[in-house]
């Protein structure tokens, strides 16, 4: 009989990706802050165009990060 255990490469894996979701989850929204309150600089599309994208970042690592996590935990591979 087999024994299910949890990869723990694929856990740390999934986690770091978590990490880096929840850093972007606060950093885009403080950029668009920033860039909402300063409409009149020229660094105003260019910041809110990476404050966007570091908010889709952070949807899309935490999609991806928790499937892995889930992956490592029931042995999918």
């Amino acid at each position: 009989m087999e024994t299910k255990r949890t990869d723990k490469d694929l856990l740390v894996k999934g986690v770091k990706k978590i990490a880096i979701a929840v850093a972007c989850m606060f950093v885009g929204p403080t950029l668009f802050y920033v860039a909402f309150s300063n409409q009149e600089k020229p660094l105003y599309i260019p910041l809110l165009i990476l404050a966007g994208a570091l908010c889709i970042t952070a949807i899309v690592l935490a999609f991806k990060g928790l499937n892995t996590i889930m992956d490592s935990m029931f042995n999918k591979k």
